[in-house]
């Protein structure tokens, strides 16, 4: 696998480096967002591992700029930021994951694994439940005939809560389809992600499909009428 590491700290860097080389990985490094961006748009990536706070430019701003220019290379964000509305910002923007600092480095490996599988998922089938509609084929989202711009993990989560309609889907479960059941994901990451999802779905006022129940999971149903 082909990764870029964009970090300004020079030790991290290095240790990402050496780690992911050791793996058998491809790593080209970059010390500053502009350079980053660069290297991204001139050259294919299997993967971005990006750091949020960088000199020039951060690393939210590399992000946008990226999908912007339509490069959809998967981005794992590292940043010392824990808040939820930090990371919220990150995947609002087209990141795919995202890692606090510090972190443990088979944390970063299981991550980047799970984030290459989801590369190739391609069932070809149509989903629907109510006006919203997946096209596995393709990834294309669209509720009613508004497309849905989704980042791999939030496409993850959707895709299960759909081919499971009408049933509850657990926490576990969800975690397993976005992160391979990974044992060290945070625990509000699942959270985050199911709010970023829910608040894209229901964009415009659209009624509300993404249900909670509390102590189990999260079902994806039809709105009650009446």
């Amino acid at each position: 696998m082909r990764v870029l590491v964009v970090e300004d700290d020079a030790r991290m860097a290095e240790l990402l480096r050496r780690g992911l080389a050791q793996d058998r990985h491809s790593v080209d490094v970059e010390g500053d967002g502009p350079a980053g961006l660069e290297r991204a748009r001139t050259h294919p990536y299997d993967t971005i591992v990006l750091d949020v706070m960088l000199p020039g430019l951060d690393g939210l701003g590399v992000v946008r700029k990226l999908r912007s220019a339509g490069i959809q290379t998967p981005i794992l964000m590292l940043t010392a930021r824990d808040g939820v509305s930090d990371i919220v910002r990150g995947l609002d923007i087209g990141a795919d994951d995202y890692l606090t600092k510090p972190f443990s480095f088979d944390v970063l490996r299981a991550r980047l694994r799970v984030m290459a599988r989801r590369t190739g998922i391609n069932s070809g089938r149509i989903l629907q439940v109510a006006d919203l509609t997946i096209a596995t084929d393709t990834h294309r989202v669209r509720r009613a005939d508004r497309l849905i711009l989704l980042t791999r993990t939030e496409y993850l989560l959707l895709e299960l809560l759909m081919k499971r309609a009408g049933r509850v889907v657990s926490r576990d479960a969800l975690i397993e389809a976005a992160w391979g059941g990974e044992q060290d994901v945070s625990s509000n990451a699942l959270d985050v992600f199911i709010f970023q999802l829910r608040t894209k779905l229901e964009a415009g006022g659209a009624p509300r499909l993404l249900q909670t129940v509390r102590g189990f999971g999260y079902v994806l149903r039809e709105p009650e009428i009446g």
